[in-house]
């Protein structure tokens, strides 16, 4: 057993959310943590600089191929689990998987992790937007298997797969170890839905601070912070990180013909989390 909890998610489906409540909760500060300060203690796994230790010095991590990156992968791993102090919480977009016989993540060093999936209707809304995609790319992007990240100069290659692929992935095979959780729910309910968190992390019921956590990690929080000070993590293509997050976007920005196409992409997955419209 290992020490890095993985924060797992499709694009534009919560992980950030998840990251900013877990970064709250454990900082347990009278004020909410600074999202721009989040990925220091919470990170993520396709940081470059991770990589290029393991290069020679006149190399870059973007002179390497998607397989040589994933060939890197589980010594990256290894490595961020060897420096951390305990329980380390580690980002990732990459479905649970192998690529060319690599693994994506580095089942040696894993304790456990936490998934969120979003309803595609919604998630095809979102990434849209931040993407600067139309719908109809966003939907073909969403369905091919072969969907990834491109190879950049702060982050390495992810592989994401299709939302079906990515789901099933990190679903299919429930364990002890494995939280998972609908991004509808912690709108819902949030209370209900970080209290599963707290307990999964084998935390003490604390009514008080899990309250302020989920305040302090609000979504009116984290885009308000964003209008003052930018965020780190936002694409070049998007013109803010924190859009609406809201769920059912979808009822008023997709046609009937797209709505259909989705469901039948996605048809399997979507109805093991209740998303196929009645």
């Amino acid at each position: 057993m290992g020490n890095i909890l993985w924060i797992a998610s499709y694009p534009k489906s919560g992980n950030t959310w998840m990251r900013a409540f877990i970064s709250n909760y454990l900082k347990n500060a009278p004020q909410a943590v600074d999202i721009n300060s989040i990925n220091q203690s919470l990170i993520s796994e396709a940081s470059a600089h991770r990589y290029a230790a393991h290069l020679h010095s006149d190399k870059q991590t973007t002179d390497l191929s998607i397989e040589e990156i994933c060939a890197i992968r589980q010594r990256v791993h290894a490595d961020i689990a060897r420096e951390a102090n305990g329980t380390t919480f580690v980002k990732t977009h990459n479905f649970l998987g192998k690529y060319k016989a690599y693994p994506l993540h580095n089942s040696a060093v894993t304790s456990g992790m936490i998934y969120i999936v979003r309803n595609p209707l919604d998630v095809t809304i979102s990434m849209a937007n931040y993407f600067n995609y139309s719908i109809d790319e966003t939907i073909g992007y969403m369905a091919n298997a072969m969907t990834g990240t491109p190879n950049e100069r702060e982050n390495v290659p992810q592989i994401i797969t299709s939302w079906s692929l990515h789901v099933e992935s990190w679903t299919q095979n429930p364990e002890n170890h494995r939280l998972i959780l609908r991004y509808e729910d912690m709108l819902d309910e949030p209370k209900k839905a970080f209290r599963k968190v707290e307990s999964f992390l084998g935390l003490k019921k604390d009514p008080k601070r899990l309250k302020k956590a989920v305040s302090f990690s609000s979504f009116s929080q984290l885009k308000s912070q964003e209008n003052k000070r930018g965020f780190v993590e936002k694409h070049e293509n998007a013109q803010t990180f924190f859009r609406q997050g809201q769920k059912n976007q979808w009822r008023e920005h997709l046609t009937a013909e797209q709505i259909q196409k989705i469901v039948e992409l996605h048809a399997v997955q979507m109805a093991r989390f209740k998303y196929i419209p009645k």
